[in-house]
């Protein structure tokens, strides 16, 4: 035997999987005088005997069990082409894979990359989310075509990537209902004294945070810092403290953590870049990205 007749193949799996040559036939429209006969040629050629008859079923034998396992790939794999061609979407969906830095809060990321679902030609979202040095070696490696990251990329990096200014935005301070009835005086002298919840180190905003509680002399009672910026947001639902938020997406901090704005500072300022391997923004995610940020979200 030089090469293996499929049709043959097919009709022993399709008996395999029935139980019968009936039952075949009447699957693939054929007279069962017609299976039996190709079910026949095709055993004579491999040289083998694929079933043994019980009673009125016939039974697979050894090797007719080896056989169709390896007709399951075959024929798994066939139908997994035939869906791709039929669905011709799938193979004109291109990949753009995002990383987002945890000191970057989810709610403007999801805002940013949005539009992008949106372009006319279809786009698949890889998101992925780390510190930034590991992103941005991903960057390096073409492992990732855009970071959103709360600063410009280090200049001592080894990486060939330009930063692109997104926007920035103040902060606003939130809390329960319950905690801000606790609170005495208005803001930001309600913050002497009252538990805080802070952002981890990483963060662009932990050192300029720290300056300005300093220069209103005010002393809260630190009671958390966090490396992701969800999981701050999640403890301040909860209770455990006040926290800061950009003031661009105060109203959706409010309405998904159940908590009110305390106050706003205006000098505290947030920012939002992304890094990318273009010089000039080219990719129509990229540029949908940057259009949403300057016209939409940070107007």
């Amino acid at each position: 035997m030089s090469t293996l007749n499929f049709k043959h193949l097919r009709y022993f799996w399709m008996v395999a999987k029935t139980g019968s040559i009936a039952r075949a036939a009447e699957q693939l429209h054929l007279t069962p005088q017609s299976i039996s006969g190709q079910l026949s040629e095709f055993a004579d050629t491999l040289g083998v005997e694929l079933f043994r008859r019980s009673g009125r079923q016939l039974e697979l034998t050894d090797t007719g069990r080896r056989i169709l396992s390896h007709a399951e790939s075959i024929f798994s794999t066939g139908d997994e082409l035939l869906e791709i061609v039929r669905d011709q979407s799938r193979t004109a969906t291109t990949t753009f894979r995002v990383g987002c830095a945890d000191s970057v809060s989810k709610l403007i990321a999801c805002r940013l990359v949005e539009p992008a679902l949106s372009l006319a030609e279809p786009l698949r979202i890889i998101c992925r989310e780390g510190r930034l040095a590991s992103l941005l070696a991903d960057l390096a490696v073409h492992r990732l075509d855009l970071i959103m990251a709360d600063r410009p990329m280090p200049a001592h990096l080894s990486v060939r990537g330009f930063n692109h200014l997104l926007g920035e935005s103040g902060m606003t301070l939130f809390g329960t209902p319950a905690l801000a009835a606790t609170l005495s005086g208005g803001f930001p002298e309600c913050l002497d004294g009252a538990p805080l919840l802070l952002p981890g180190e990483d963060f662009a905003i932990y050192g300029r945070l720290l300056q300005w509680l300093g220069d209103n002399h005010l002393h809260p009672r630190i009671v958390g810092e966090f490396d992701d910026s969800a999981m701050m947001k999640a403890f301040g639902q909860s209770g455990a403290g006040l926290f800061f938020a950009p003031t661009v997406i105060a109203p959706q901090v409010c309405e998904q953590y159940a908590v009110v704005a305390l106050g706003r500072v205006d000098s505290l300022v947030e920012q939002v870049y992304a890094i990318t391997t273009e010089r000039r923004l080219s990719h129509p995610a990229t540029i949908a990205i940057s259009q949403s940020a300057r016209h939409e979200l940070f107007v």
